[in-house]
């Protein structure tokens, strides 16, 4: 008799298994797109907004990065826009870029750190990540000493440092599937 049990329970175990890979199966072909993304978060650099910006106001929001509430993050300006509702700029201000840049595209903030130590061992705080590049996880995060320095470029890093201040607007701002548009 246990050796019967034995074979019923495995073959059980063997038919939820199939259903649970076929639901998965569906649930995964029925995403609506747009909603389905890659595991770093990008929805591809191939969707790398075309943009314009006004030379004689660099603070000025660039036109076509995208619409509603959303991190913008220039990497020729070295800047970073926090926008709200209705294309409202809530606050922008320039960071000390990584040694390692996210490919311009569309993002979503994936997870965030209330305080650790950074790549070039610094403490920081209120990181913001939202891709990965080659292992190196990309994300914002202020230096708890204040240390806003350009980062060792012997190293490959992720870390977009801000001020404190600036840092502690970011962490209010972008919660868990943020929108991060990333332009040249």
């Amino acid at each position: 008799m246990a050796g019967s049990s034995a074979g019923i329970v495995a073959g059980l175990t063997g038919v939820a298994l199939t259903a649970v890979g076929f639901l998965a199966y569906q649930a995964s072909a029925t995403v609506p797109e747009g909603l389905a993304g890659t595991s770093s978060g990008a929805s591809t650099a191939a969707t790398a907004p075309a943009v314009e910006r006004d030379r004689n106001h660099p603070t000025a929001l660039p036109s076509g990065a995208g619409t509603g509430p959303r991190v913008v993050y220039a990497l020729s300006d070295d800047r970073v826009w926090l926008v709200g509702e209705r294309e409202k700029v809530r606050r922008t201000y320039r960071v000390t870029p990584s040694t390692v840049d996210p490919e311009p595209g569309s993002y979503f903030v994936t997870s965030r750190t209330g305080n650790t130590a950074g790549s070039d061992g610094v403490g920081i705080e209120h990181v913001v990540r939202f891709t990965s590049q080659d292992g190196v996880s990309i994300g914002f995060s202020a230096a708890v000493n204040g240390s806003v320095r350009p980062p060792d470029r012997t190293r490959r890093t992720g870390g977009i440092r801000s001020t404190r201040p600036d840092g502690d607007a970011m962490w209010q701002f972008a919660v868990i599937n943020t929108p991060v548009v990333v332009i040249p």
